[in-house]
């Protein structure tokens, strides 16, 4: 008897890179519009989100 669980993919939905662009591009917005701690904090959340983007992607690779 086989189960179905191995041979599932490890997805999360997938939009996690399109996230971290967008929160890149808010973070490039709030820069030159002089909001420098808006700029760092979603830097910040775009950096996660990559760093997320690739564990998940090296994982499923891997798996």
């Amino acid at each position: 008897m086989s189960s179905t669980f191995g041979s599932l993919p490890l997805q999360f939905g997938g939009g996690l890179l399109e996230l971290a662009i967008l929160f890149f591009i808010l973070a490039i917005v709030a820069a030159v519009l002089g909001a420098r701690g808006i700029a760092g904090m979603t830097m910040e959340i775009a950096r996660i989100l990559v760093l997320v983007f690739l564990v998940l992607a090296i994982l499923s690779l891997l798996l």
